[in-house]
């Protein structure tokens, strides 16, 4: 089994399947990363720029709307466990 890379780069929005995808697999580190910080209640901005490398002051609306995007797949992939055999498959 290959494990997702740590840090991958990502598109504007994440997937809409109603499977897990190979980039849900890619981003299972990503979407664990995303949960975390919201739990803590870290500021969006902040983890837009470190966790999805993408500046929120230069491009705001990409910014929201990759953090939204990739949040709320994130959470789907929580789902009935998901984010782990997404993971696992890959």
């Amino acid at each position: 089994m290959s494990k997702p890379p740590l840090n991958p780069d990502v598109a504007d929005t994440a997937p809409s399947d109603q499977t897990a995808t190979s980039y849900d697999r890619q981003h299972a580190i990503t979407y664990l990363r995303l949960l975390q910080a919201e739990s803590e209640g870290a500021d969006w901005r902040e983890v837009v720029r470190i966790v999805l490398h993408i500046d929120p002051e230069v491009d705001p609306d990409r910014a929201r709307n990759a953090y939204q995007s990739h949040l709320a797949r994130a959470k789907w992939m929580t789902e009935g466990g998901r984010l782990l055999r997404g993971a696992e498959a890959g």
